[in-house]
């Protein structure tokens, strides 16, 4: 298990090395010798937690933490990332910035987060299969491709976060904590996508289009 205090040291490590030379996110993950899904999933989300759209980086964040979600679903030992996102380089800049975005996110889930609550939403057969369909269903909601549409990358954001951390510290309260925020988002995509079709129907019967 790796607690919060390896994720700050792990992302440390990466701004020191970048500091010498380019350091590719790929290169970095499989520095991390089998590490947990979790610790990798928490690395990928933080850059998407903006408040604003971040178009196609939001696509292909969205459909990576799905493929990830798959292979924790079919039982895999370590994940595997696709190609475009293991050539991604950070400077030493940005993984500090992820390394003190992380600290701040440790102090403020140190605060509530206990180990071993409802263990059962985080071990074993039954904890991967929860945890690769948190992270599908969040991928999948994140990658649709809506530019306009408020916090599409957040809100998926916050339920593979809260993921990661019960993930982390096998806490299945922030497992059940991930599932509000999965269920709030499914909500809240569906409101916005129902206002535009009933919006569009109206155009169109006011300007008397389809018949």
């Amino acid at each position: 298990m790796h607690s919060y205090e390896r994720v700050v040291e792990v992302l440390r490590g990466f701004a020191d090395t970048a500091s010498q030379r380019p350091l590719s996110l790929g290169e970095a993950l499989d520095s991390l010798d089998h590490a947990a899904f979790g610790l990798i999933a928490l690395i990928l989300v933080l850059p998407l937690l903006q408040p604003i759209p971040l178009g196609p980086l939001t696509v292909l964040g969205g459909f990576t933490f799905a493929a990830l979600g798959w292979q924790l679903w079919r039982g895999a030992e370590s994940p595997v990332l696709p190609q475009k996102i293991r050539t991604v380089t950070m400077s030493e800049k940005t993984w500090r910035m992820l390394a003190n975005i992380s600290l701040k996110v440790v102090g403020f889930c140190r605060r509530f987060s206990r180990p071993q609550r409802y263990p059962r939403l985080v071990e074993g057969v039954r904890g991967r299969k929860i945890g690769g369909f948190i992270l599908i269903a969040s991928g999948l909601l994140m990658a649709i491709p809506f530019g306009v549409l408020p916090l599409n990358n957040v809100l998926p954001g916050l339920a593979i976060l809260f993921y990661c951390i019960g993930q982390l510290e096998q806490d299945g309260l922030m497992v059940m904590i991930a599932f509000f925020w999965l269920i709030f988002t499914t909500v809240y995509f569906g409101f916005f996508f129902f206002g535009i079709y009933y919006l569009g129907a109206e155009a169109m019967s006011r300007f008397g289009w389809g018949g």
